[in-house]
């Protein structure tokens, strides 16, 4: 395993971050939907993708920046991430969307790697709440 002395996370690219980030949103959100009881294969694609898609992110992003829940580094992190040049962007989304997306996996890779676990997890305890109890259309 590498030690902060291995790599300076903070001097990480922003997409080598959001990189680190995707992996572990990805294992997060697996393992939450085993330990719900979903485990049918065509059942476990089809909710992982309600979690992990850049239309998602995207959204818990907005939400978790309208109730101040990042840090004010977290933000910094969050906006090196939106603003990184990947070069590509998926056929299936919009580049605005996956810009922001790509915001939030930068912020959770950073805090993986710098071994802020506890922020990690609240991080993703919070994705997922936003993602289960969404706000209703018109009311703040």
């Amino acid at each position: 395993m590498y030690t902060l002395r291995d790599i300076d996370v903070k001097q990480l690219n922003a997409l080598a971050l959001a990189y680190m980030g995707d992996a572990v949103y990805e294992q997060a959100i697996r393992e939450h939907l085993l330990r719900s009881g979903r485990v049918r294969p065509n059942v476990l694609h089809r909710e992982a993708t309600r979690y992990v898609s850049a239309k998602s992110q995207a959204t818990i992003l907005k939400e978790m920046m309208e109730s101040s829940f990042l840090t004010k580094e977290e933000e910094a992190v969050m906006r090196r991430g939106r603003n990184a040049k990947s070069g590509s962007v998926p056929k299936n989304t919009d580049v605005v969307t996956y810009n922001h997306s790509s915001g939030f996996e930068a912020v959770l890779g950073f805090l993986h790697l710098l071994g802020k676990n506890e922020r990690t997890e609240e991080f993703i305890k919070e994705s997922i709440r936003l993602i289960e109890n969404p706000k209703e259309e018109g009311t703040s």
